[in-house]
């Protein structure tokens, strides 16, 4: 408190002194979405204050289109709320309201402050709960990067820069807000984050940023597997998937999260299939295709599912039971530390299941599997296992000629039915008849 009294009586850190015009930055009002604009003159024109703010500013200004907008202001929760005629209050912890401007949805966040001193933790560092509402700077100094840190005034179009954010966004440098070590103590979330902004932006980490990084890796482990899968699904739908996991594994970050990466990468079928994989997913983000997160996972974690389903049969387990007991084996292991979902396992299981049965193209088995909802995603794992050099190339060729065809080019791909093996009927003996003598 003393602290922040001595700084506004000095002026020291006010937003006079920080604003940016817009000659210096060359980011407009137009650059800004309709329904941004729209909630922002509506808080104005009520008196509050409102910025754009955060990854939209950041992303504008190094030509990124941003995918939505979110809008920080100095009223209150309750007093925004009002003024719209669709919004809705949630949260829990800290509340924030939704704006509806036809189809876009804005978010609508009250100022918050950070003080490390009365903020509750856990023994090593974690920031419980600290929601309580502060000051325009207060809140620039809780966020995590100096460029994650930018408010946009649409009104001056003016940028409040408290942290050296657009020298930073110049620079390509991605640098922590205060202490790194203590910020991802706060937040080991934090850590992740680093490093798929970084990739996705192609920013630098700064060396003090980056410093403490491995040695808090383990710090991972105590947080939610939900908060883990929400962070780990943004960093593999990111776009630059193959490179966020490359930059886990250089900062020891993936222990907590795919301990298999080490061993995949390995293995030089391993290490090729999960490459192709996330070569495939980056581009389908890149072109606006859907991603199945399903399917992703399905690839990461198939040769953990593979090698388990082989030590099952080399025990002489049959192997369709032993494929289930594998996907079991890998998937509880692996839901420890990320919480996917069951709606995700679900098609997971789906995806691996088909992959045996895709050997078997003779009788009327071809048929049913061609009718299985998951066909096609199934179909595409094995094409990805062919590429990779997993299976033959002539399987997938097969199947991808099979779907095509007509009905009778499909009887005639049909392999030969391989003989059943008889068994020997044991013969039944026949009950004495009332003429034989019993023996006594």
């Amino acid at each position: 408190m003393i602290k922040r009294f001595i700084r506004r009586v000095l002026g020291l850190g006010s937003a006079a002194t920080l604003r940016v015009p817009r000659e210096k930055h060359r980011l407009a009002r137009a650059a800004i979405s309709q329904g941004a604009l729209k909630t922002c003159d509506g808080l104005r024109g009520a008196g509050f204050a409102a910025y754009v703010v955060g990854g939209a500013v950041r992303d504008l200004l190094l030509g990124i289109e941003p995918k939505d907008f979110d809008v920080a202001t100095d009223a209150r929760p309750e007093q925004v709320k009002p003024l719209f005629r669709r919004a809705l209050l949630i949260g829990r912890r800290f509340r924030l309201v939704h704006v509806m401007v036809g189809q876009e949805t804005v978010e609508v966040s009250t100022f918050r402050a950070a003080d490390p001193e009365t903020a509750e933790k856990n023994e090593h560092g974690r920031v419980l709960r600290d929601n309580v509402f502060g000051s325009q700077e207060e809140d620039a100094r809780r966020r995590d990067f100096t460029v994650n840190a930018l408010y946009f005034d649409p009104a001056t179009e003016e940028i409040v820069d408290y942290h050296g954010g657009l020298a930073d966004l110049r620079k390509r440098v991605l640098r922590m807000i205060g202490d790194p070590e203590t910020r991802f103590r706060e937040d080991p979330i934090r850590m992740l984050r680093a490093v798929r902004l970084g990739a996705k932006l192609g920013l630098t980490l700064d060396p003090a940023t980056r410093a403490p990084i491995r040695e808090l890796a383990p710090l991972l482990e105590m947080v939610p597997p939900a908060r883990l899968f929400d962070e780990m699904l943004k960093l593999l739908l990111s776009g630059h998937a193959s490179a966020c996991l490359r930059q886990l594994r250089e900062d020891g970050l993936h222990h907590g999260l795919l301990p298999l990466l080490d061993v995949i990468l390995e293995q030089p079928l391993g290490e090729r299939f999960v490459t192709l994989a996330l070569a495939q997913t980056d581009e389908r983000v890149r072109t606006d295709r859907p991603v199945s997160p399903a399917f992703l996972f399905a690839a990461l974690l198939w040769h953990e599912v593979l090698a388990a389903w082989k030590a099952r049969q080399g025990r002489s387990e049959r192997p369709l039971p032993a494929l289930e007991s594998a996907m079991d084996d890998v998937l509880n292991a692996q839901c420890e530390k990320l919480a996917i979902t069951r709606k995700l396992t679900a098609t997971m299981r789906e995806v691996w299941s088909m992959q045996p049965r895709f050997e078997q193209r003779a009788g009327q088995r071809p048929y049913r599997l061609i009718e299985s909802p998951r066909f096609r995603m199934g179909y595409d794992f094995l094409a990805l296992r062919a590429a990779s050099g997993e299976v033959s190339a002539d399987v997938e060729a097969w199947w991808r000629a099979f779907q095509q065809a007509d009905a009778e080019t499909r009887k005639a791909m049909l392999m030969p039915e391989t003989a059943p093996k008889t068994r020997r009927r044991r013969r039944r003996k026949k009950p004495p008849s009332a003429d034989t003598p019993q023996t006594p």
